[in-house]
């Protein structure tokens, strides 16, 4: 099967999509997704972009608005707004989520010690487990935005498969040693700033999360941070008190082998930074991506609610538009 897509702003060429068959029934079952679909929402999501002059230098081609688009399960309205979010997010946390260059030497430091990759091996699912292994984060030498831009890189690549667009992500944390000193990386505001705009604005299809060994002592950061979740995301939580219990949810062959996997930990992480090299320059090049106005996102009512989303006005001018 033969797509085409835009591998700049402007000018298009041919590539083969290599989804197997199991992903595509996958996408026609869950997202509505068929060749037909694709072809015409991709159109009309690409006509918007061009004619919405406080778009600039947007991606265009279908491996970016594909995210979107089955993150949303192809309703064009909704995709254009969590574009707009993205945008938005992206810009507003400028700090945090441009420059993303995995050869920075604080985000290299912490990738090669193992804070934040995914394995190598997928679930049963098809998906790509994302590993978050706390001790590795020593929260007297890293910042937020060290470890903010880990985790962006670490989404971005991740995003960059089609696969992992359609069949979702599952993922792991390891909090053994998370102390009140991590808690110090963030303001209390910006952290669940972030953490409730991310959700709603990066395109990621989030199916599993698995906890494990989460400090009672800090059981309130924990709370914080479910208490954070849409719901969806909160039923998909699973805390796990041993590696046990771990495995009876998550096949240990996607694990490190420090974790019962087969393959060792530094071994995962070096096929990972071959990815992380291949995939560069597409990330720095996000940032010529800019929202010009952003007047259309976070209008608040007379009554201090947020106004719901005019879909009729994302379809015309985005300007219009009410987001909550």
């Amino acid at each position: 099967m033969v797509l085409q897509v835009n591998s700049g702003l402007g000018r298009f060429e041919k590539i083969e999509c290599t989804l197997t068959k199991e992903v595509e029934k996958l996408a026609k079952k869950e997202l509505r997704e068929d060749e037909t679909i694709k072809e015409q929402t991709l159109a009309q999501f690409r006509d918007w972009i061009r004619k919405n002059h406080d778009l600039q230098n947007i991606r265009i081609d279908a491996n970016f608005l594909l995210r979107f688009l089955r993150t949303k399960k192809y309703s064009l309205p909704a995709a254009q707004v969590m574009l707009l979010k993205y945008l938005n997010l992206r810009q507003t946390f400028k700090h945090l989520m441009f420059d993303l260059d995995y050869l920075d030497p604080p985000v290299m430091e912490l990738i090669n010690k193992g804070y934040l990759f995914p394995s190598p091996i997928r679930d049963k699912h098809g998906r790509r487990v994302i590993i978050g292994i706390s001790e590795y984060l020593d929260a007297h030498k890293y910042s937020r935005i060290d470890m903010s831009k880990v985790h962006a890189i670490t989404y971005e690549v991740l995003m960059e498969d089609e696969q992992n667009q359609i069949v979702g992500f599952t993922h792991f944390g390891d909090f053994k040693h998370v102390s009140a000193a991590h808690l110090t990386i963030w303001s209390p505001t910006e952290f669940a700033t972030v953490f409730r705009w991310g959700e709603q604005s990066v395109p990621m299809r989030h199916k599993e999360i698995h906890f494990l060994n989460v400090p009672s002592p800090l059981k309130y950061a924990y709370d914080f941070v479910k208490s954070l979740m849409s719901s969806k995301i909160r039923e998909r939580l699973m805390v796990h008190n041993n590696l046990a219990e771990l495995h009876a949810n998550l096949d240990p062959k996607v694990l490190p082998k420090e974790y019962g996997g087969d393959i060792p930990m530094a071994e995962m992480i070096e096929m990972w930074k071959k990815e992380l090299a291949e995939k560069r320059e597409r990330l720095l090049a996000l940032d010529h991506m800019k929202l010009l106005d952003n007047s259309c996102l976070s209008k608040k009512g007379k009554n201090g609610n947020n106004r719901s989303i005019d879909t009729t006005s994302v379809i015309g001018s985005f300007r219009k538009l009410e987001v909550d």
